[in-house]
C-alpha cells in the first residue's frame, strides 16, 4: 500500500512538468526580450500564443518547445519571446501583431536583433498547424544564419 502511495503522489508530481514541458524555453516578455536581443546582438523568436485549446498552441508545446535539443537550441540562439493572447495586449504587442497581419491569431515570427523579419524562401511557419521537431530545428539554423547577414 505504501508503494502505491509512493508511485501516486511520484507520479502526481512529474506529470504537471510533463504538461508543461515547454518551460524548458525561457520565455521573456516582448519589451525585455526586444531589449536582450538588442544588448546581446541575438535574433528572437516571437510565439503569438493561446496555449490550451489551440492545437497549434498545444502541438508545439508537446512536440517542439519540449524537446530538449529544440529548448536548448532556442534558448541559446534567439531570444525566446511569448506573447499571451489569453490577456489584453500591450500596444507594442498589438502593433507588431498587426504589423504581421495576425488577427488576433497564433503567430510565430522570428525577427534580427534590430527587429526586423527574418525570411527564408520556401520556409513559412507563419500560423502553422504542426512542424516536425527536425523541420523545425533546421528552420531555427535556417532563421539564425539569415539573421546574422
Amino acid at each position: 500500500m505504501k508503494k502505491a502511495v509512493f508511485l501516486f503522489v511520484a507520479l502526481a508530481l512529474l506529470l504537471p512538468s510533463s504538461v508543461f514541458a515547454g518551460d524548458l524555453v525561457n520565455w521573456h516578455t516582448l519589451k525585455d526580450g526586444m531589449e536582450k536581443a538588442r544588448a546581446e546582438t541575438k535574433p528572437v523568436v516571437i510565439d503569438f500564443f493561446f496555449g490550451k485549446g489551440c492545437p497549434r498552441c498545444e502541438f508545439l508545446e508537446k512536440e517542439v518547445y519540449s524537446n530538449p535539443a529544440i529548448a536548448k537550441k532556442i534558448n541559446d540562439d534567439f531570444v525566446p519571446i511569448r506573447v499571451d493572447l489569453n490577456k489584453k495586449l500591450s500596444s507594442e504587442e498589438r502593433s507588431l501583431g498587426e504589423k504581421y497581419n495576425f488577427k488576433s491569431d497564433c503567430l510565430l515570427i522570428f525577427l534580427n536583433a534590430n527587429g526586423d523579419l527574418v525570411k527564408e524562401e520556401g520556409k513559412k511557419l507563419c500560423f502553422i498547424d504542426k512542424v516536425e521537431p527536425d523541420d523545425f530545428i533546421k528552420y531555427l539554423d535556417a532563421a539564425k544564419a539569415k539573421a546574422a547577414k
